[in-house]
């Protein structure tokens, strides 16, 4: 892509979703998320009213009389935003393929971080780191995430979810409001997403299309899995292989949900062919 058609699609991006943000998401990220980070400022005799769980233990113990932690909301937070570059990103079956709505999804929540006068940080990863861009704040630095989402040629073809968590909780000590983007066509991240979801507010959102779920039945058809490069002839009326792909998806789907759900972190589930507006809203609102 050339330098000229690279800018109208970063602009034609940046005009739609800071739309969103502006007039929808702002509000709604503001009070869903302001307010949940806190961190320590001191302890002080109980009073009566003070919640119990406030009570400091050990400090309790020493004096030999109850004594409260004080806490102070971080008026500042960071957003940080893991999103799958793998091949199985640039599928799609109707208008839109996963990877546009992955990178107007994320567009839409650093806009919206910007506007809350937050970091944003960005992990682009396959089955390996593909770029790392630590958090920061400003119109020009969320321009760039939306470039590199564009532009991002990856070195990898493969999905690894885990790798992404591991190194999320190295490079980001304080917490963050984490959200991870993809179509979760992995396992065995259930691990590292229960630490990452005790540190961090994690949300996973699953971005899938309508054909991957249920396979069309086309006849014959040369097929090519994105993500291994594999290339066969797929005879898409078979009862057993329409079964098998069934069953493989929705094995993946339920490590999803179940996953998320054990670790406490909350899910988006958005079909490219669904508003993914309505989608945030609806969450954000059950949040807040």
């Amino acid at each position: 892509m050339d330098t000229k058609a690279l800018l109208q699609k970063v602009r034609k991006i940046e005009i739609k979703t800071r739309r969103l943000s502006n007039h929808i998401f702002g509000g709604e990220y503001h009070s869903t998320f302001k307010g949940r980070g806190m961190t320590f400022s001191e302890v002080r005799p109980y009073q009566f009213g003070d919640d119990v769980r406030a009570i400091d233990w050990n400090v309790t113990a020493r004096y030999n009389e109850p004594f409260v932690k004080v806490f102070e909301e971080e008026r500042e937070l960071t957003l940080m935003l893991l999103v799958d570059v793998s091949r199985s990103s640039q599928y799609g079956s109707h208008e839109q393929f996963k990877k546009e709505i992955l990178t107007e999804i994320s567009a839409t929540l650093a806009f919206s971080a910007l506007q809350n006068n937050d970091k944003v940080g960005v992990i682009l990863f396959t089955n390996q780191i593909e770029l790392y861009i630590p958090p920061k704040k400003g119109k020009s630095h969320v321009l760039r995430i939306i470039r590199e989402l564009i532009e991002c040629k990856p070195q990898s073809h493969q999905t690894n979810i885990s790798e992404a968590l591991k190194f999320m909780a190295n490079v980001q000590k304080k917490r963050a409001i984490a959200f991870v983007l993809s179509d979760f066509m992995d396992a065995e991240y259930a691990t590292n997403l229960k630490i990452a979801a005790k540190k961090h507010d994690l949300t996973g959102i699953r971005i899938y299309d309508k054909h991957e779920v249920e396979l069309p039945n086309l006849g014959l058809v040369p097929m090519v899995d994105l993500e291994t490069g594999k290339y066969q002839l797929v005879h898409t009326g078979s009862k057993r292989l329409q079964r098998n792909h069934q069953n493989h998806i929705r094995e993946r789907i339920s490590y999803f949900d179940e996953s998320f759900r054990k670790s406490g972190a909350g899910t988006i589930a958005c079909r490219t062919d669904e508003s993914y507006v309505k989608k945030l809203l609806s969450y954000f609102k059950n949040r807040g």
